[in-house]
């Protein structure tokens, strides 16, 4: 299948319309995307019907959940090569994004690709999670902090959720393994003020990829005390 038509499709899945021009601001995405990526180690996945799936469609994928969808404020920690954040601003050029990554690199990337694709409505921020949630301008500032497959629920919890108003959601792109996962996370959801609301089963178009969409809500602020120090917060999760 065409991948104009493969975008389209799973943009439609989630109800939103693939524009001719967003389709040819995703393709500049990838060629940057794999130039840089023979400098910078950005992804794994660098062909392109591999980029297409794994990367833009699952992260397309992200507005399944109502949270992302009504969104004013959304802080991508640990953006990495900028998934889901900037698949996110391309959909919907409505929302402010924020993409927060520790290496200085990959921002120095993801500015390139912010200029290349004119987008309006994406800032970077170079910081450690666990250090920008605790500056006053981000700490429970956003309507919602997404991140996709950096670390463990108990882990990425702590990361996100201080960064999240109450009544935000801290929305986590999972893989399909997710039930285990929550089990030993619950624990530091609730401690930080969390509440788990919905896991939303995802499938991406012409592949049996299946992954997942948890969404939290917060309903108290985040203890003082957390997040931790960098190296904490990996090596002794909440349990």
């Amino acid at each position: 299948m065409e991948y104009f038509q493969l975008m389209k499709d799973a943009s439609l899945e989630v109800g939103l319309e693939l524009s001719e021009h967003q389709y040819n601001q995703f393709i500049k995405y990838m060629k940057l995307l794999q130039e840089w990526n023979e400098k910078v180690n950005l992804t794994a996945i660098t062909q392109d019907e591999e980029v297409i799936k794994k990367h833009f469609i699952d992260c397309i994928k992200a507005f399944k959940s109502k949270s992302i969808k009504g969104a004013k404020t959304i802080i991508d920690v640990g953006t990495g090569a900028g998934f889901p954040g900037l698949p996110i601003a391309i959909m919907n050029p409505s929302v402010e994004v924020t993409l927060l990554d520790s290496l200085n690199k990959r921002i120095n990337f993801l500015n390139i690709v912010i200029d290349t694709l004119e987008l309006k409505n994406v800032t970077t921020i170079h910081s450690r999670a666990e250090d920008g949630s605790r500056t006053p301008e981000l700490r429970e500032k956003f309507d919602v902090a997404t991140s996709r497959a950096v670390a463990n629920m108990a882990v990425l919890s702590e990361l996100c959720l201080p960064y999240v108003k109450i009544n935000g959601y801290f929305v986590a792109l999972k893989g399909p393994a997710i039930e285990e996962e929550l089990k030993e996370g619950n624990k530091a959801i609730a401690t930080l003020g969390g509440e788990l609301i919905d896991i939303i089963e995802v499938n991406i178009e012409d592949s049996d990829l299946k992954h997942n969409i948890v969404e939290v809500k917060k309903i108290n602020k985040c203890p003082k005390i957390y997040p931790r120090k960098a190296g904490t917060v990996n090596k002794k999760p909440i349990k």
